[in-house]
């Protein structure tokens, strides 16, 4: 069946009429004039081919048929009302689906109360995290996984848009019982003498790259790679070894009793960056979300 050849603006016109049975009225509520609306009426009555209304000069009444039309075409005006709000939230970016990926320490430590934020002012819009591994987050912008990335600093193509938010630095948690959880500050070289534990390969990467000025007996390297960074911290809360983690992990590592000591010479920063595409549209909510990161995040301390 064909699309029929009538318009949202004729039904309009025949529904207040049939609600008002005056042209005037109906002419007064949609700022027309009243041949417009007879006009609109009349046309409407073309595409049908029946007739919906009986005019006279002091009256105008619905036909049997216009009343067996009439609740088809208020359905049609509701659904289009509908539409035409839907349209607009997502315009305003008021409604829609935003996947982010993540690493498990930001997807739990810092996306929650960001999204909680969030979606207070726009409860139409649905965030959704993805966990990822680090090594995994520009990829999953890059193939369509995810609309948004955010994480630690990865490299990234052309077809990816790289916006550092927060640096947060690099430190030590130990157990309150480990030798070097008594001094203020640390430093690398303090820290050759110590088992050490790293979540991930990516940790274990960042470690090297840390201390690449200090002499070879003075580099730090960790005796054990675990997978996630809760595994690490159970070890150094149980004072197997310490764990070396940016400062934003506290969250997770303060309700185990780990202590947190800066290190120094030099201090090393970790950098917490958004992954957009760059050659890919994103939807109006996912721009949204995304701004509010920048927002909230970029004043991260």
């Amino acid at each position: 069946m064909s699309l029929p050849h009538f318009t949202p603006r004729q039904l309009e016109a025949f529904v207040n009429v049939a609600e008002l049975r005056s042209f005037a009225a109906t002419a007064e509520r949609l700022a027309l004039t009243p041949s417009a609306v007879s006009q609109l009426v009349s046309e409407l009555e073309d595409a049908l081919g029946f007739k919906l209304l009986e005019r006279s000069t002091r009256r105008v009444d619905i036909t049997s048929a216009g009343r067996e039309f009439l609740a088809s075409a208020e359905s049609v005006l509701k659904h289009l009302r509908i539409a035409q709000s839907a349209a607009s939230d997502v315009r305003n970016r008021a409604a829609g689906i935003v996947r982010i990926a993540a690493p498990l320490v930001v997807a739990s430590v810092i996306l929650p109360k960001a999204i909680k934020a969030y979606t207070q002012t726009r409860p139409k819009v649905h965030i959704r995290i993805r966990d990822v591994p680090v090594e995994k987050l520009v990829d999953a912008v890059a193939s369509g996984d995810a609309d948004l990335a955010l994480g630690p600093d990865r490299a990234c193509g052309d077809d990816i848009v790289r916006t550092q938010l927060f640096e947060s630095p690099w430190v030590l948690w130990c157990a309150p019982t480990h030798p070097l959880a008594h001094k203020r500050n640390v430093t690398w070289a303090q820290l050759h003498a110590y088992p050490l534990v790293a979540a991930g390969r990516d940790h274990e990467r960042s470690v090297a790259q840390m201390h690449t000025g200090l002499p070879s007996e003075q580099r730090v390297t960790p005796v054990e790679i675990v997978d996630n960074i809760s595994t690490a911290m159970g070890l150094a809360a149980a004072d197997v070894a310490a764990t070396l983690a940016p400062d934003y992990v506290g969250a997770l590592a303060k309700p185990l009793g780990l202590v947190r000591r800066r290190i120094l010479s030099p201090e090393v920063m970790r950098y917490v960056c958004l992954y957009s595409p760059a050659r890919r549209a994103t939807s109006p909510a996912a721009e949204g979300f995304a701004d509010h990161l920048i927002r909230i995040l970029a004043q991260r301390k």
